[in-house]
């Protein structure tokens, strides 16, 4: 049966989007970029290579 594996795969889902959600608002970006959770094979990777690779926008510059 098809219907309980895509009911597990949705709860898996939302259970990865709501922090990775938190994560994007906290850091200053759009959090409407965590709904790459659901993209197969390659949503992760792309979130967690934007959290990494870009400077967040509300990342505090220290002046010397």
């Amino acid at each position: 049966m098809l219907i309980p594996e895509l009911l597990k795969g949705a709860i898996v889902g939302l259970m990865i989007l709501v922090p990775v959600f938190f994560i994007y608002k906290k850091a200053g970006f759009n959090p409407g970029w965590s709904l790459l959770v659901f993209v197969p094979a390659f949503g992760l990777l792309a979130i967690f290579l934007h959290l990494a690779l870009l400077p967040w926008p509300n990342q505090i510059s220290k002046e010397e």
